[in-house]
């Protein structure tokens, strides 16, 4: 489906000031999303030492995030039925109700269980918001807003961490989460009153509950699956692991069954025959398993070979975390210059790879050259974001927009999920493995927290030195695997029509 099937009248009630009035709206649900994705890293060890559930420190980040991911579809097909305001409105309130939970949880597997719940407010912020973008502005000059959106992402990554780190020093841990009401309350008040002016669907349409049970219980099946593997030391699947991905592959398949039998499914299958919108849910998902892999790996690595500690890995990372958001804005200034976004993200797939591989060889403790290489990796990123997310809106009737952008930020949510399981499982089992000759049974999490020095396993007979090669080589092979997926995003752009991007907003 071309851009031109979905143009529609000039919308005249929009003034420039209401458009930039929603867009600090937007922006501010936004930067409630990402931040609480960035500020809880630096707490989490002591969440977990006060509460007493070590066992359950991963679930507090996976639980967030499949919860998420699930939501975000089903958060674009309800905007499409019942307006973007009203259900925005609604995951803010959702957000905050589950951060006050997180904020007053007494034990460990009380917190997993809120943080579950925040995700489902989460999967409505981004999703929504990037959706209703879709609704005030041509494509064209979608790609400079969604540049500008970017900037949320970028101001989240950078503060996030320090600002959690400072409240947990200070205050307390739970600090974290009780920041979330001021900052929730003035996204929630702005954005009411600035898309009070946005069109609200008259026609009522039916929602799929049966469809939206079945898929957020197959997905979450998945992403279960998933994240219990890459806790593993050796990638595989147990019993339990199994029959969740028997229950995913059931659901799922049921989902099919009825989304065919159903007029309005949640996530319409006939949007996947459109091409421009498979690529480039491939391709953002791509991108969002190497983003969301190198900021965990990068920091790992660094703490692991170098003398910088937790505070001094952070801040290596902001060149990645501020390319990102250049990238990013360069792309959608781009866009709207051209009118056009295949040479744009073909060379944002092309650099990508390149970066990532020279990361794999390149010394762990040159800190000038490690930081052009994650400013590189994250301008490549960030280059791949504004376009994907605009081809597919422009590739789609205005009517499934929301439900389009929903499956985008889903992919980049799946993309976080696997990325971070898979790349840290075959960490592990490379560590492992290379470890094995030294006859000294340790795992890849001994062999991690040992290098760290956080690790409670007896090393008075161990030589420290060899395990440092072991580990340098690891990452050497993650970087290289990270690489290889990257480059299939090249071909997949190749594949992309180059469309030209509509020049009328949609009516409001």
């Amino acid at each position: 489906m071309s851009a031109a099937s979905n143009t529609m009248p000039v919308s005249t009630s929009l003034t420039p000031k209401d458009i930039r009035s929603i867009l600090i709206g937007l922006m501010l649900a936004i930067l409630l999303g990402a931040l609480d994705s960035t500020i809880i890293s630096v707490a989490l060890p002591k969440m977990a030492a006060d509460l007493q559930g070590i066992n359950l420190l991963a679930w507090v980040m996976s639980g967030y995030l499949i919860a998420m991911a699930v939501a975000t579809p089903i958060y674009g097909k309800l905007g499409d039925i019942y307006g973007r305001r009203i259900v925005l409105s609604n995951a803010i309130i959702l957000f905050l109700v589950a951060s006050v939970a997180c904020a007053m949880a007494p034990t460990m597997p009380v917190l997993v269980a809120a943080r579950i719940l925040q995700g489902l407010g989460g999967g409505g912020l981004i999703s929504v918001a990037q959706a209703t973008i879709a609704d005030v502005v041509s494509p064209r000059e979608r790609g400079r807003y969604q540049a500008y959106i970017s900037g949320a992402f970028a101001v989240a990554s950078v503060s996030g961490p320090i600002l959690g780190g400072v409240l947990t020093a200070y205050l307390s841990w739970r600090w974290v989460f009780w920041i979330n009401l001021p900052l929730g309350l003035i996204a929630l008040l702005i954005s009411r009153r600035a898309m009070r002016k946005l069109h609200v669907p008259q026609r009522k349409r039916s929602v799929d509950y049966v469809g939206a049970a079945l898929l957020s219980v197959g997905l979450s099946a998945v992403l279960l699956t998933i994240s219990r593997a890459g806790q593993q030391d050796v990638p595989g699947l147990d019993n339990n692991s199994l029959r969740m991905l028997i229950l995913a592959v059931i659901c799922l398949a049921a989902y099919v069954w009825n989304a065919r039998r159903t007029p309005e499914p949640i996530v319409p299958l006939g949007l996947f025959r459109i091409r421009t919108v498979t690529l480039c849910c491939l391709v953002v998902f791509i991108a969002f398993v190497e983003l969301v892999a190198l900021t965990v790996l990068v920091p790992l690595e660094i703490q692991m070979l170098t003398n910088a500690g937790a505070d001094g890995a952070a801040w290596r990372l902001i060149p990645l975390s501020l390319g990102v958001p250049l990238g990013a804005y360069t792309s959608g200034r781009l866009m709207t210059h051209w009118g056009t976004y295949k040479r744009i993200q073909l060379t944002g797939v092309t650099l990508l790879p390149f970066c990532v591989l020279l990361l794999g060889f390149l010394d762990p403790a040159n800190t000038g050259l490690m930081s052009v290489l994650l400013s590189l990796t994250g301008f490549s990123i960030g280059l791949q974001l504004p376009t994907s997310t605009v081809a597919v809106q422009n590739a789609v009737p205005h009517s499934d927009v929301g439900v389009a952008t929903s499956a985008s930020a889903f992919c980049r949510s799946l993309g976080s999920a696997i990325g971070i399981a898979l790349l840290t499982a075959f960490l592990l089992f490379w560590l492992r493995s290379g470890a094995g000759s030294l006859n000294n049974g340790m795992s890849g999490a001994d062999i991690i927290n040992t290098l760290i020095g956080h690790s409670q396993h007896s090393i008075d007979d161990m030589d420290l030195s060899s395990l440092a090669p072991i580990a340098l080589q690891s990452f050497r092979n993650v970087y290289m695997l990270a690489a290889a997926i990257a480059t299939l995003s090249i071909p997949l752009t190749l594949l992309l029509r180059n469309e030209a991007l509509g020049e009328k907003p949609p009516a409001s």
